[in-house]
Formats: C-alpha cells, structure tokens, sequence
C-alpha cells in the first residue's frame, strides 16, 4: 500500500479523492462540459505538490547602487502535481491498472466530441478531495509519466506509479461563494433507477425546475432517456441560483 494513503478495505467513511474528467466546454464557457467519467482513487495521494508564480521584469540601472525597481508583468495559473498509486496484485489476471493508466494517458488527447464542435481541445479536468479547497481547481493535465512496477505471469501490468501534472483553468470567477469565501462544491450522482432531472433539482436544490442546469452541465438532450448507473455532474447551488 503507497505510504499514506487509505487501503480498500478501510471502510465507506475514507474520503477518496478523484478527477472528475468532462467535455472541453463549447464557446467562450468557463464551465467544464458533460461529464465523461469519474477517476477514482484506489489509494489518496501521499503528497501534493501545489505550484504558483508571478512573472517581474528587472530592468538593470548601473547609475543606481540597488538597482531599479521591478515591474510585475502578471501571475501565472497554478499548478499541481500528484502521484496516483494503482494495484491490483490480488487479481494478477486483471487488466484494471492498464485501463486506469489508459484512461489518464486519454486525458491527453484531443476529444472526439471538441473536433465536431469544432473547437479541438484535450479534457477538462477537476482534482477533488473532501473539504481540500486549495487544490480544488478546473484544470488540464499537462502531462502523465506512467512507471509499471509489478507485472503478472502473463506480462500484463498489476501496479504502476502515476506522476500527474495538472495545469490550471481561470476562469471569470474563482467559483467563491462572495458571503464565505469557499470555493463552490460541485459534486457527482450515480442515477439509480427512478430518478429524473426534475427530482434530484428538486433534493438538490429544493427547486424541481433547476433541472435545467443539470442537463445543461451534463450535455444532455433528452431527460427522459437516463440509464440507471450513468454519473452526472450537480453543478454548485451557487452556479444554478446565480447567487
């Protein structure tokens, strides 16, 4: 088990944390697209590395003994880097590691969905851990370094090392509630049958008719075809109220 992290037996109430990974929005949006599918951590990081800087121009003055005064040009978007830990050594005839690592090395290319729209663009991405609001961010992944570590009789990898960068998305607002100061809390619903947009709008947001903003979120055309087990993404209170 990779140092600090919670094993898969350590019970429902662990926090696992995930990437939520959506659809490039279409036109000048800043809110990420349909959700194309959750990753969910095996095992939470050990450690995250949290990155951001700001860019000062220094002009030398050899008149001056200490030098001229910078000039700040601008802040770059932050960045944050984590390890994902993968393993399935209890099923050695499994392929669950190759097909997580797929799913990371995807977050690299162009979706098929952003050629159509003519707007070509790789997945848009949202790191999440519990009530972790500093690296809570919509992000790219600007790079997967994949280390396989162990290997069953048959060659098929049964643990890697992930290395994940993400790189961060500004948008117009930083998703913050303007009374509190917290970032907004999206989360994921997996359908169970009898559930329809109006009813989870109306537990969600005590409002049947906010359905709207959740196939909106979803890319949703059709509300009356949902599948038992698909995930939808529940955009904020503060997103669907506009307040």
């Amino acid at each position: 088990m990779a140092p600090g992290s919670g094993g898969k037996g350590a019970g429902k109430s662990l926090v696992r944390a995930s990437l939520a990974i959506h659809e490039p929005p279409v036109g000048e949006s800043t809110t990420p697209g349909a959700l194309k599918r959750t990753f969910g951590f095996d095992f939470n990081p050990s450690q995250l590395a949290l990155s951001q800087r700001s860019d000062w121009k220094v002009t030398p003055a050899p008149a001056i003994r200490d030098g001229s005064l910078p000039e700040f040009i601008g802040a770059y978007a932050r960045e944050l880097s984590l390890e994902i830990f993968l393993d399935c050594s209890d099923k050695p005839d499994s392929n669950e590691v190759l097909k997580k690592v797929e799913a990371l090395l995807d977050c690299c290319e162009v979706t098929a969905a952003s050629i159509a729209a003519k707007q070509p663009s790789t997945p848009w991405v949202v790191f999440q851990w519990g009530g972790f609001s500093t690296a809570h961010f919509t992000a790219y992944v600007a790079s997967v370094d994949v280390s396989y570590t162990l290997f069953g009789t048959t060659g098929m990898p049964i643990r890697a090392t992930c290395q994940v960068r993400l790189g961060e998305i500004p948008t117009d607002t930083k998703g913050q509630n303007p009374t509190s100061g917290a970032l907004t809390a999206r989360r994921v619903h997996r359908l169970v049958a009898g559930d329809s947009l109006p009813s989870l709008a109306w537990r969600e947001y005590g409002d049947a008719g906010a359905w709207r903003a959740i196939a909106t979120a979803n890319g949703i055309d059709d509300p009356s075809r949902l599948s038992p087990g698909t995930e939808l993404m529940l955009p904020a209170v503060e997103e669907v109220t506009g307040s």
